[in-house]
């Protein structure tokens, strides 16, 4: 399911970048250093998922749901912070930059909640 999850989002991800590459008319060839550009954000997305996935991975199965569920949230929050981070070194659009602030400060936020509840003891299971 997860890996599902992490192959639907490159897929959809690479999708995105083609679509954008071949929205540049033929008369209108985009310059070398926006192809660069675009090459390092897709290049520094694509690693941004796959810290992302390998957290989500490496968390290792307690048995208890709400634990579960806030060791895998952890990565999975922190790659939505780190592809935010890169919408704001490369991205353009002002409604797409004051989201991908809104997601760092949410995303930290959720983060800390959760690890505050991983620091807890587990309470015991019914």
């Amino acid at each position: 399911m997860r890996r599902s999850i992490g192959l639907a989002l490159t897929l959809c991800f690479a999708a995105g970048v083609a679509a954008h590459g071949q929205s540049h008319r033929s008369g209108d060839a985009p310059s070398d250093a926006a192809v660069s550009a675009d090459a390092t954000f897709a290049s520094q997305m694509m690693q941004a998922m796959d810290r992302m996935d390998a957290g989500m991975m490496a968390a290792k199965p307690t048995g208890d749901p709400d634990r579960d569920f806030a060791a895998m949230m952890i990565p999975h929050h922190q790659g939505a912070i780190d592809m935010a981070k890169l919408q704001l070194i490369f991205g353009h659009d002002p409604v797409m930059r004051r989201l991908a602030q809104a997601i760092i400060v949410e995303q930290q936020q959720e983060i800390e909640l959760m690890r505050r509840f991983l620091q807890k003891p587990s309470a015991p299971q019914p």
